[in-house]
């Protein structure tokens, strides 16, 4: 798996990153989500520079043009709910893309909040056959989610290439990524922080951005 960790660059993202962090800042939900859907902009720009492109020819009211377009045929998938602005961002750049969705979430299972399932409820996805496909969300704690996101759309097809992309990240989400998806997955992270507290919420992260988002869920 390649890893692509974009905080080790310096670039706009860093402000939007310092943003989102910044307890103050997350007083207003509207900001909050505006700054996740921008990171998810920037991401989609940077992943769309990998893409396979061929000239086309345009025809302006001047005359003709050429331009290089991406000959891929993309899929961009979602983890309800934390995932929708992120994956807005992606689809004002890639608003030719198809979509899916998946409701994959947490589960604490012990009285203590130390450990946790994934329980996947919910997909509504076209086929992933043959197609470059996109799974945005914004947190890779444990990387559960993720993996169940991943395992439930590749039961309808089989990709072209996959993306994997997230806001924010920790080594044991990567590792769990590695252990459980192909070898020639992408992964896109704004930033890999360095672990997670004793309720697996990323270390120092943000939050949750669920929450953050939209309001607290019981």
């Amino acid at each position: 798996m390649k890893i692509i960790n974009l905080s080790e660059q310096n670039s706009v993202m860093n402000h939007f990153m310092a943003e989102i962090r910044d307890k103050n800042y997350q007083c207003n939900r509207l900001l909050f989500r505006n700054n996740i859907r921008r990171i998810g902009e920037t991401m989609a720009y940077e992943i769309s520079r990998t893409f396979t492109y061929q000239p086309q020819s345009v025809t302006t009211p001047l005359g003709t043009a050429v331009v290089p377009l991406a000959k891929d045929d993309l899929l961009l998938a979602t983890v309800l709910r934390a995932g929708l602005p992120f994956h807005e961002g992606f689809l004002h750049v890639f608003d030719h893309a198809e979509n899916a969705f998946v409701s994959a979430f947490r589960m604490y299972t012990n009285r203590e909040h130390t450990e946790v399932g994934i329980h996947t409820e919910y997909m509504a996805s076209p086929s992933v056959e043959g197609k470059t496909l996109l799974i945005v969300d914004p947190m890779l704690a444990t990387g559960g989610s993720m993996v169940a996101a991943y395992e439930a759309l590749l039961k309808t097809g089989r990709p072209a290439h996959v993306h994997i992309a997230c806001v924010i990240g920790t080594p044991e989400g990567v590792e769990m990524l590695r252990q459980n998806v192909a070898d020639d997955t992408t992964l896109w992270c704004a930033c890999i922080d360095p672990g997670m507290n004793e309720h697996k919420y990323i270390i120092p992260g943000f939050g949750d951005c669920g929450d953050l988002c939209y309001g607290e869920k019981l």
